[in-house]
Order: C-alpha cells, then structure tokens, then sequence
C-alpha cells in the first residue's frame, strides 16, 4: 500500500485523454483524488473518466482548451466543492520543421498551446491555492527545450520557458504554500511516436514518470521540493541545476573590448571551482565592480577584433544596451541598422554614429516588424552586396507585476515583443545567412530567465523561452556556419531603472556588457549554443549539471516511495557522479543505458559475500529444457483445484483455452533443484523450507512446446541459525528465443547460518516488496476448500518431494503427516487473484505455515491501484499459510473486482 496518499484531493491533468496524461490521471486516482480530466477530445477524455468511475474512483472531464484555463478550473469548483490542490500542466502538441521552414502559424500554435495554456492554467488555480495556503503545480518542459533539437525551434522554446515559469512561481508561491516543479520526461506517447524509433518507445512507459510526479505533488512524507528541475524516463530519475563559471572579471576602461574578451574566452569557460547559484542575487556584484577598477588594464588579442564592412542589425537600439552595442560595432568598422520603436532615439543614435564617421540607418518599427528590419538592412546604401551578418536581438520592454495581479494583456506583450521578435528576425535572417554560408546571432535572456524573479512571471519565462530558441538555431545553423549565443546581462537601462536604485543603474553601465556581444558576434568566435552571464565587466557561461540520479529496474513497477527512498541520491550533485549535457543525445545517453537496467537480470551485490558464496554464484549449472504438452496444462490446473466448470483450464478444445499463469513455476523446478545448497555448512534438505516465490509473466504461455530454463543463485543471507538462499530462473521458449517467465524462489535453510555472509537484503522490488494489507476489510474473500488427495495429484506436475506425500519423511520434518505443496497453494491463491480481478503480470508470495491436505483455504485480496494484496489462511485453524503476497495486474490494474465470492 502507497504511503503517499492524495485521498479527496482535487487534481487537474491537462491533455490526459491519452499517454501520459492519462496515466497521470490513473496514478492519481488510484491514491484516492478526484480528477479533472482535460482534454481537447472529449471522447478521450470520457474514455479515461470512464476508466476512473469504474474501478471506484472519482473524475469529470473538462474539454476546453488549456488557454481557456479558467472554464477548465470552473468545472473543476464545479464538481468538487471548490478547492483544487494540484495542477499538472502536461498538455501539448508539435509541428516539428526546420527553422527555416517554420511557418508562423506553427510557431505560434506551438507557443500558445505549451506557454499560453501553462499561464493560463496556472493563473485560473492561483487564486484558489493562495487562499487555501496549499497548492502544488508540476509543469513539463524537455531534453529539447534544456538542450535544442533540430526541428523543434518552436517546441524548444516554449518548453524551455517553462523552466523559468516555474522558478518564479515557486518563489511568489512559497509564502501561501504552494510549490511547483518542472520535469522533463522521456516517455512513449503520441507526440514522441512522430520523432522517436518503436524499439526506444517501448521502454519509455509513461508509468516510468508518473511516481515522481507524485513525489513532487505530495503534501506529507517528502522532503521540501519547489522550483526545481527534474529529469525522467525508463527508470531513471535525476535533478538538474545551473552552474556558473567563476568567469573573468575585466577592467571597465577603455580596453575593455572584443579583444579583451576573445584574449581571456577560454578562462570565461573554465568551470573549474564553479558556482552553483539559486537566484541573481548570491553573486556579490558591487564587489566585482570595485575588483575590476583595481585591475591593470586588459590585455588585447593579436589580430584584434574587427568588423570591416559587415552588417549588424542592433534591435531595440535608440538606447541602453543597443545603443551601447550599434556604438561599438560602428567603431569596429561595421554599418549599423538602429532599430527602435522610438523614432528620437533611433535617429539620435544614428546621428551619434554618423558624426564619429561610421555608417548606419534608423528603422523605427517594432521588433516584430522583421521584415521591415532586415528591408532596411538590405537596402542600407552601405550595404551593396545585400549582407546580413549580425543580428544581435535585444529588444525588450516589462510589465512586473505579482503573478496574482498579472493580467493576460501583461503576459502577451512581453512574450510578443521578447520571444515573438526574436523568432520573426531570426527567421528572417536565417535564409540570408543561409545562402551566405555565415552569420552571427546574439540572442538577449536575463538572470531571471536562469533563477526566476518575484514578480516577473512573463519576463522571465520569455527570457528562458530564447535561450531554448537559441540552442535549437545554433543546431541547425552549424552546417550553414551560422554561430547563434545567448547572453543573460545586468545593466542600468530604461528597463531596469523601473525596479533597480539609481545607484546601482549608475554602476552598471551598458558598455561593460558590450565587449562579451562583440566577441560572440564576430568570425573570431566558433562557440555556438551557449549562454553567458554579463554585468559590470565580469562575464561567466552558465550551462546545465545533471545529478549522478538513479536509475530503477524497468520491469518492475515504480512507485513514489521508492523514489523517496533514493532521494538523496537523486539530488546528490557533491558524490562525484553529475554530468554536464550538453546535447540531446547526451542527455538521453543515461536514460538508454537504464534499458537494460531489468530486476530480473540484476544480481545483489557481490561484494559483501564471503568467498564461499562468490564461488557458489560462479557454479551456474547448464540450461534445463521442459517438454509439455496441453495434457500437463491440464493437470496443473486439477492440482491448482480447477473442475469440469472451469473449461478453459482443463479443456484442450474450448477456445479460450489457456494455461493458468502460475504454471510457471513448473517449468523451471528441475532447473532450480540443479542449484547445490550444499556450500553452506550443515546443509540438510530435511531442513529446507520454501520461504517466497516470485513469479512474473513476462510473454504469452504457449499450451504446448520446449522452454528453456537458466538458473543461478542471486542472493545468500547469513541470519544466524539458518541461511536465506534466492535463486532465479529464466525461463525461454526454445523455439523464439522469447522470455515467456522469470522466478525468484527464496529457501530458508535451518541449521545453516554462521558463516560470515551478508544479512541484508538487496530491494528487488515486487519480488522482496512487504505487501502490508490495509486496515480495513477486505475488496473480496474467496474460499476453497482442498481436496484430501490434492497433494497426491498436484505433485505429478513434477514436484516429487516425499515430504508430501510419505508420512515417515513427513515425520524427519517435523510434521505429523504429509503437508500440501507450498506452490499448491500459490496456485489456488493465484487462481483466486485471477478470477476476482483479472490478468496479472506478476505474482509473489510468502509461505507463512503449513496447509494439510483437505483444509479449507481461504483467499482476503485488497485492491492498492495495480496491486492486489492478499492472504490465505486456513480456516480450519485459523493459521496463515501464504503472507506478504501481492499480484501486479496488468494494464494498470484499472477494472474493478469482477466478483466478490
């Protein structure tokens, strides 16, 4: 049973009429919420509430679309009294086409849904949290978005401001109790089956992701988690964080130029003793001001920078940083295009430039207008040959407000005139710089794109929304020669005076962010896709760490409780195990590796056991082949307890015909009787008792056929009196080579222990799992009474131990008279689970006491999401016989109990 619950809380999952929000919706369902199930196709949608309301929950849909996020919440108020404790915001969609294809429309759509909707979505439920002083929000970015990804401009935008978004919502939502989080899945889904092969989508289950959600959303029982980025996908779970460069720190005098920075380039990249900041704030930069005005002054590159004749398109230049930038490129020999939409400050920067005896031209329009920008450009009379070879796009205008009091007219200005603008003059450069074989771009974020900032929801996400823009052209550019950077700089403008002091606008001035510009923006400089902090004449690359993370069995279920139990590790940046992606398929790189990351296939670790083990695990004994046909099938199913009435079982010729699923534990039991226990000291097969068996249907069961057995011993426990020995057992059809079972059998070997070897077990998930049944009575009780003869018919399916059937072996044992197969009893336990609940994918059992033949056993099964929980007693004596046992349905486990008997 999860001890995370989120039993009468109200949950909204976006886009959840299919993949992986649907299996959120499920997940939460099972831990007790009540969902909205939004969705633009109302018939996906109704299917999932369906799937909900029949296995007991509770759900209503809402198909609106997530930028009507507040018809979404009404519905929500709606139907469940008011309150709404969770929002994932998972919907969205792609129109994937090189940049230089992208249409507008498919830029915007993109945007609209996965930006436009999150805002809307979070700003509909933002009221209702404060006011509850509890809330969680969990958003969705990608490896594209934190890396680039050819063809996704528009996607890497938008969900890389998401990361942003949901920094700032976490610091203004701190106070009321509300915490957000941003992750990043890798999981088979609608929109990934269109750029992601079949082979890699079948590891990449959605249910993978759904846990840490979880996590992220629950109330109690995790540690504090807010603002924080998380990578997930096949198992594997890791947190990603900035780090900061120390960087250089440059003298703010007159040879604080390109050539300065290009001289010190590779000291600004040095992350050696790097920092790992958590806003812009931790970094001192009064302190670095007085450090660059005590420097001697800086060396220069030999050649220096230069830009003779080249084409530097300056947006939002009539002042601040773009006057700062035009002024310096027309001294290096440029001609500059002053974009503002001030017409005085335009022509006046022009006139500046002009009377130095540069070259340069006003275009007063928006940023937006792009293409009356790059007219100019073209049509310059400085500019015969046509050329564009910079754009440096800065800009930009604020609208700071408090998340509750921003308006939608708030938001849609700033990601207009920043992200939008950036877009439209990219796009169209990009042919020009194309078909010229090279060009520069210098893109324009902000620190609080990187950290988040109070108050500045829209203009930090449009911030962080470039830089996914950036990573995404500087991809495409690279065969084209086309270099495109971020930069992220402090300094007093017309922008800033609106919420720093004047001191501080004072000091920091626009041209100790210049240099940094003109050296990203010049031949000289190869680096593309990176992003650089700059203010007060110290620059620093920013890039992203990666946690070591964990990586859990992919063929086993995940659940929130064992990702809390490795948290520490997941979020251990200082173990020496973090990584530094900087592409896509890096970032994926751990991600495919936990492919092979299967319970089945893992063995405990080795390093704890004394030599006698290690040399026990060495001995691995040849492959045992079994040869059945649909008569043994059946007579599993009469050893089990199945009768005339259960056909399928017992009736070759009816046309569900099938063999029960825990007929695989028969054929691996002569290749687990090849495993020698005799190793350990005072060994005695009089004193062995079965302990637990774990049985997982991995393939259809063929009724007939050759399967192919390999058995080798997992794991030893020393516990003193006795050894705990574990054996596993893969079992293959001989004629696909296709693993059809896996077995765990655990043995306890009374008067064995002493001899030095480990006492505690490895976590192998459902096969080791404790499977407490809940307090409160149970979903169905099944009983069943055994035949006397069961024992002598359940042991012609090949389990010939005397000890069942010969009263004087019986009696070497302990026992009074011939005791019932302990796997009888799983099977007539595993039959009950089947016809109460449905088809399982796993099944695993302790043996807690002995069953005599022709007692009465009786089956109590708790339904805990896909996870049926259940004991058998036997009703006679009131004694256990199975405990700790659990069966994993398959499916999600969604249906309800078809029968309670």
């Amino acid at each position: 049973m999860s001890s995370i619950s989120f039993r009468d809380q109200v949950v909204i999952v976006t886009g959840a009429g299919s993949g992986i929000g649907r299996v959120y919706a499920l997940f939460f369902a099972r831990l007790g919420a009540k969902l909205v199930i939004n969705d633009v196709s109302k018939e996906n949608a109704e299917k999932v509430m369906n799937e909900i309301v029949n296995a007991g929950g509770q759900a209503v849909i809402s198909p609106h679309s997530v930028t009507d996020g507040h018809l979404i919440v009404q519905d929500a108020q709606k139907a469940f009294g008011g309150r709404v404790d969770i929002l994932i915001n998972n919907a969205g969609i792609l129109r994937d086409k090189s940049f230089k294809n992208m249409s507008e429309q498919e830029w915007d759509l993109v945007v609209l849904v996965h930006l436009k909707g999150a805002f809307a979505m979070s700003k509909a439920v933002w009221p209702i949290m404060r006011s509850q002083k509890h809330g969680r929000i969990v958003n969705t970015t990608s490896a594209a978005a934190l890396y680039g990804n050819r063809g996704q401009a528009n996607y890497s935008a938008a969900k890389m401001g998401l990361v942003a978004f949901t920094k700032t919502l976490a610091r203004e939502g701190a106070k009321y109790g509300i915490a957000v989080n941003v992750i990043a899945p890798m999981a088979a889904s609608a929109m990934t089956e269109t750029v992601m092969p079949p082979e890699m989508l079948k590891s990449l289950k959605p249910e993978f992701v759904a846990p840490l959600v979880g996590v992220l959303c629950a109330s109690s029982g995790v540690p504090p988690i807010s603002g924080r980025i998380f990578e997930v996908g096949a198992g594997f779970v890791s947190e990603v964080r900035w780090e900061q460069s120390k960087g250089v720190v440059f003298k703010t005098d007159a040879t604080f130029t390109p050539s300065a920075v290009k001289a010190r380039f590779s000291d600004i990249r040095d992350f050696k003793d790097a920092d790992h900041h958590e806003s812009m704030s931790d970094k001192d930069m009064m302190a670095v001001l007085k450090q660059a005005a005590s420097l001697a002054p800086n060396q220069q590159s030999n050649p220096p920078v230069a830009f003779n004749k080249q084409i530097v398109v300056i947006t939002g230049a009539g002042a601040g940083l773009g006057r700062a930038y035009a002024l310096m490129f027309a001294k290096l020999g440029a001609g500059v295009v002053v974009n503002d939409v001030s017409e005085k400050g335009a022509k006046a920067v022009v006139d500046e430039i002009v009377a130095a005896g540069g070259n340069a031209i006003a275009c007063v329009a928006s940023a937006e207008d792009s293409a009356a920008i790059i007219s100019t450009a073209l049509n310059a009379p400085f500019n015969p040959s046509k050329r564009i070879d910079v754009l440096i796009a800065n800009a930009g205008i604020l609208r700071d407000k408090s998340f509750q009091s921003m308006q939608e007219s708030d938001w849609d200005q700033v990601i207009a005139i920043h992200l939008k603008a950036t877009f439209k003059c990219a796009k169209e450069v990009w042919p020009i710089m194309q078909k010229q074989k090279g060009g520069r771009i210098v893109t324009t974020a902000s620190g609080v794109g990187i950290y988040g900032n109070f108050g500045q929801a829209n203009y930090s996400t449009a911030k962080a929304a470039i830089l996914g823009l950036t990573r995404t052209l500087a991809i495409e550019g690279e065969n084209y020669g086309i270099r495109v950077n971020c930069i992220a700089p402090s300094a007093g403008t017309a922008m800033t005076q609106t919420v720093w002091p004047q001191e501080m606008v004072d000091a920091f001035k626009p041209d100790f962010v210049a240099p940094l510009v003109g050296y990203l923006a010049s031949q000289d400089c190869e680096t593309s896709g990176e992003l650089f902090e700059v203010s007060g004449g110290w620059a620093a690359q920013v890039r992203w760490e990666r946690s070591g993370g964990h990586g859990f069995p992919n063929d086993r279920p995940l659940t929130p409780e064992d990702i809390v139990k490795q948290w520490k590790k997941i979020t251990n940046f200082k173990d020496g195990r973090s990584t530094h992606p900087s592409s896509t398929s890096e970032a994926l790189q751990q991600i495919i590796e936990n492919f092979d990351n299967k319970a089945s296939s893992s063995s405990s670790d080795d390093s704890e056991d004394p030599q006698i083990v290690k040399d026990a695990k060495a001995n691995v004994p040849e492959p045992d082949e079994f040869t059945y046909s649909e008569r043994d099938v059946i007579l599993y199913a009469l050893g089990v307890g199945a009768t005339e009435k259960d056909l399928k079982w017992v009736y070759e010729q009816d046309d569900a015909f099938s063999a029960l699923p825990t007929f695989g534990v028969i054929p691996q039991f002569a290749s687990g009787g090849s495993i020698p226990f005799d190793f350990v000291p005072n060994f005695s097969p009089a004193k062995l008792l079965h302990g637990e068996q774990y049985l997982k249907i991995v393939g259809p069961i063929p009724t007939s056929g050759t399967l192919v057995s390999q058995a080798r011993l997992l794991e030893v426990l020393d516990k003193g009196k006795a050894a705990s020995v574990t054996v596993i057992i893969d079992t293959v059809d001989k004629a696909t080579g296709k693993k059809v079972f896996e077995n765990q059998s655990t043995v306890v070997l009374r008067g064995s222990g002493g001899f030095g070897g480990k006492v505690k077990g490895s976590d192998r998930g459902a096969a080791s799992a404790a499977n407490k049944p809940p307090a409160r009575a149970p979903d169905a009780t099944v009983e069943e009474k055994t035949l006397p003869q069961q024992a002598a018919l359940y042991r012609l399916s090949g389990d010939l131990n005397p000890l069942h059937l010969d009263p004087s072996f019986a009696s070497m044992g302990g026992f009074d008279k011939p005791i019932l197969h302990g796997l009888c009893s799983f099977g007539i336990a595993g039959k009950h689970v089947l016809q109460t609940f449905g088809e399982y994918e796993d099944i695993k059992v302790r043996f807690a006491g002995v069953v005599y033949p022709g007692e009465t056993l009786v089956t109590e099964m708790w339904k805990e999401g896909d996870k049926v929980i259940f004991t058998v007693k036997v009703k006679e004596r009131n004694a256990y016989a199975l405990a700790a046992s659990a069966a994993t349905l398959k499916n999600g486990g969604g249906g309800q109990v078809k029968a309670k008997l």
